[in-house]
């Protein structure tokens, strides 16, 4: 994610707080992971090692992805801060990660190579990961569940998941690598700042596509978003869609904001909102009661009765 300020924003950097808050969002994605795996950091504090596998993979896509608008802004000219990382108390680990860009983009093209390029770097990591987590899942078959979290599914999840996998009979059980799971949310991340409101990777694409007339689509995105949440679909829409309408859905205009993009630049533009389109997930999490499962997902061999279900389509 990019957070665009005023050219006139001035500051000194401070690589110490870069540096401390990757480290820390590093220790809290490990014992997230440690957690998801069973294991209780606390009493036994020699296996949060055990969650080194999720929380490498998990930063190594956040860390791309926010490199990826770092060097395209100095590709650019554009002053931009390093990547703030976000540790969380969550089950993950992180809220994620986002850089400030400290000065206006000089036109609609270098707008958008700095808003498009961070998701793409991420999916380059996230794609192999999900596949790579895939084939170290193991595959079991249960004729029961003491229910748990439900992972949702997108179009390319599921072309992964038949790709890797193949088909699989209505009681497959597949307890997901942490390596996977890692890469489930780096695809949800992709989808959720590629949509197109506001300064989220996806505000800066429609700008640079549509010009001022891209306010539009941003309402009308941000108004389906909190539909979503409205419907109670997954609550975390709800909280999405009130922040974005806080952040607001106009997107500030490039010093030069009339100029177009090219040929090449537009079909990437177009590419990288499908990417969007294949990757949103409607219900990331769901919870499930105890019931007999048909095709299941679990990110980690979790302690019972936690457990991780994918919805019907996925596999």
């Amino acid at each position: 994610m990019t957070d665009s300020l005023p050219a006139e924003a001035k500051g000194r950097g401070r690589p110490w707080l870069h540096i401390a808050l990757f480290f820390i969002t590093l220790i809290t994605t490990t014992v997230a992971g440690a957690l998801q795996n069973g294991v209780d950091p606390i009493s036994d504090p020699s296996q949060i090692f055990s969650g080194l596998p999720f929380a490498m993979t998990l930063m190594a896509i956040l860390l791309v992805h926010e490199m990826g608008h770092f060097l395209m802004s100095r590709y650019h000219g554009v002053r931009a801060t390093l990547p703030y990382f976000i540790p969380a108390p969550s089950f993950i680990g992180t809220f994620g990660a986002f850089i400030k860009m400290k000065s206006s983009p000089p036109d609609r093209r270098s707008l958008f190579d700095v808003g498009a390029a961070g998701p793409l770097a991420g999916l380059v990591l996230a794609v192999p990961a999900v596949v790579i987590g895939l084939q170290l899942s193991t595959i079991s078959r249960d004729e029961g569940t003491a229910g748990g979290v439900t992972l949702g599914s997108s179009l390319l999840l599921s072309f992964l998941s038949r790709a890797t996998l193949g088909l699989l009979p209505d009681e497959a059980n597949i307890v997901m690598h942490p390596i996977g799971f890692a890469g489930w949310i780096g695809l949800l991340v992709t989808a959720m700042n590629l949509l197109p409101v506001g300064q989220l990777d996806g505000g800066h694409v429609i700008y640079a596509l549509f010009g001022r007339k891209a306010v539009w689509i941003s309402r009308s995105a941000l108004a389906l978003i909190l539909a979503l949440g409205l419907m109670r679909l997954w609550d975390g829409w709800l909280i999405w869609g009130l922040l974005l309408l806080v952040m607001g859905v106009r997107h500030p205009p490039p010093l030069d904001p009339h100029t177009p993009l090219d040929f090449k630049r537009r079909v990437v533009a177009w590419l990288t909102l499908a990417i969007m389109a294949v990757t949103f997930i409607p219900v990331p999490f769901s919870v499930q009661e105890p019931k007999a499962p048909k095709e299941r997902l679990m990110p980690t061999p979790a302690t019972p009765p936690v457990e991780a279900r994918v919805n019907g389509g996925f596999l």
